[in-house]
Order: C-alpha cells, then sequence, then structure tokens
C-alpha cells in the first residue's frame, strides 16, 4: 500500500509523531511504501527519517523524491510563504499507476490504513472525508460568486486523501488543476485545497469520517470512534512554541513522540520563530477562546 507525505524542515516534528503512531496502529506496516516527497530537506533530515523508521522495525519500502515548492509552485498562492503543501499534486506523476494514501504530517494515526485498502472509489479519482459545503469554506466567495458553483456542494479538507491514480491520469485531472491554479493562483488560500475543491466538489468518494477528524487547539477530542486519524488543523499545532499549554491534543500526540526523535529534531531555530510570529494571531485567538470557557459564568 502506498502512503505519501510531503514535508519541509518546519513539518519534521509532526511527521515523526506521524509515522510513529502509523507504524504502531499499522495490522502489517511491512506491506507499506512510504513516499516523502521532500522541500528543502538536508541529508541529515533524512537520515533523522532513516533513524526512526529503523527504530520502529520498519521493514516495508521508502523512498524520498526531491522538489523545489517554489521552483514548481511559487507563482501561486503560498501558506504563510510556503508553497509545500502543494506537492501532493505531483503525486499520481511520481507514483504513476495503482492508489496512494496522501498524509499530512499533522495527524496522529490511530487508525490500521489497511481497513480502505479495498476501498471502492466508484468512478472518482480521489477520496476524501467530507467536510462541509461550499458556502462555509475559506474560499466561498471565489467558489461560488467568481466561479459560479453551487453552494450547497460537499467540500474536503486534503490533509487525508486517497487517490487512484489510473482513473486521475484517465480524467486528465493534472490538466485541470493546472488550468485552474494558471488563472487564479492568487484566490488559492488554502493551496492545493481550494484547486481540488473547484474540480472535485461534490463528486469525490467519501472516505469513512473517522479518517479524518479536525482537533482545534482549545477545542475537546473529537468523537468519531475508538481509531481515528486525529488531524490538528489551524494553528498553534501541539508542537509550536507553548504547544503543550495550548493545545488540548498534545497528551495524544506526545504519546506516539519518540524522545530521541524530539532531541534530534525539537530545536527552535529562525524557521520556527518565524512560523510563531506569522500565527501570532492564531494564539491570541485560542487563548482568548480558552480563557472565556474557564471564566465561571
Amino acid at each position: 500500500m502506498n502512503i505519501a507525505l510531503c514535508i519541509n524542515r518546519l513539518a519534521l516534528l509532526g511527521l515523526g509523531v506521524t509515522v510513529s503512531s502509523l507504524l504502531d496502529n499499522c495490522s502489517d506496516s511491512n506491506k507499506l511504501h512510504l513516499w516523502f516527497l521532500c522541500s528543502d530537506l538536508k541529508a541529515k533530515d533524512k537520515a533523522h527519517i532513516q533513524w526512526l523508521l529503523n527504530a520502529k522495525s520498519f521493514k516495508g519500502k521508502y523512498t524520498f523524491v526531491d522538489f523545489d515548492s517554489f521552483k514548481t509552485f511559487g507563482r501561486y498562492r503560498s501558506l504563510h510563504g510556503d508553497w509545500t503543501p502543494y506537492g501532493r499534486l505531483l503525486l499520481p506523476d511520481i507514483i504513476k499507476t495503482g492508489r496512494v494514501l496522501y498524509l499530512d504530517a499533522d495527524l496522529v494515526v490511530e487508525a490500521d490504513v489497511f481497513t480502505v485498502s479495498e476501498f471502492n472509489f466508484s468512478g472518482s479519482p480521489i477520496a476524501a472525508v467530507e467536510d462541509g459545503t461550499l458556502k462555509t469554506a475559506l474560499e466561498k466567495d471565489f467558489f461560488i460568486k467568481k466561479l459560479g458553483l453551487p453552494p450547497a456542494l460537499s467540500t474536503f479538507n486534503s490533509g487525508v486523501i486517497f487517490i487512484d491514480i489510473d482513473e486521475w491520469h484517465k480524467q486528465d485531472i493534472k490538466s485541470q488543476w493546472a488550468a485552474i491554479a494558471e488563472q487564479h493562483g492568487n484566490e488559492l488560500l488554502s493551496c492545493d485545497q481550494a484547486l481540488l475543491n473547484v474540480i472535485f466538489a461534490g463528486k469525490f468518494a467519501k472516505l469513512p469520517r473517522s479518517f479524518n477528524c479536525p482537533w482545534y487547539p482549545e477545542k475537546a477530542r473529537p468523537a468519531f470512534g475508538n481509531r481515528m486519524i486525529l488531524h490538528f488543523v489551524g494553528s498553534p499545532k501541539p508542537w509550536d512554541l507553548f504547544g503543550s499549554l495550548i493545545h488540548n491534543g498534545y497528551p495524544a500526540w506526545q504519546k506516539y513522540l519518540h524522545p530521541e526523535w524530539m532531541r534530534a529534531i525539537g530545536r527552535f531555530s529562525y524557521r520556527e520563530f518565524h512560523r510563531t510570529w506569522s500565527i501570532r494571531r492564531s494564539y491570541m485567538r485560542v487563548i482568548s477562546n480558552k480563557m472565556q470557557r474557564s471564566a465561571p459564568s
């Protein structure tokens, strides 16, 4: 089974927990092929990933694929100055055939990924967890007013998507997303997620709800079964500065954090502090919400 993750150096701390939880809860990790799409990763970073796989006694296959996110996607809108998320659009050109389950690096994978290995796509190139409708999406004005899409169409978060690569090629999805990106590149507030929702809104196969359970920092643990894929959406993340104090999901994330991984990866650098400054309003919002909830009525 192909599993792909798209990462840069900022994603490494989260990646360690995503990979550890994936392998710990997989019924047969020896049958996995892990694909790491790497944007601006150094040799020592890849060595750390290899060490973690060895520490987890992983006997499956793994492949590192380097890509320059800015060179490839820099003409489109970024996410806080980062174009790495667009990398998942390259997966069908890299793996070429079969199926691939894409996972963000901000997950705790409690579910056994093999439970969807025989998933029925029903002719759709993509499967995801239904997340809302176009009228509630971040780019609702773009979707509805500019493109004229029906407001009630279902949308999805692209942090967990299952791709039927053969059907993707058959329907020439690459040409479709490229045309939309070239024409509306500055409208893509959620990067590739916006592109995919333009193409597949209301037309994607539905993964089990437990396969993408959003966990916002100030919220309680999602309740969609005992074995979920927990997705730390929004900011700050559990591993961000002060995340251990602010994010209610920190204990669930820390459960899968290998201490050696933390020692190797967990040093704050200029990039981390720059990210902290970029998401400062998110910190203030989360702290304000937590204070309101704890205030006596």
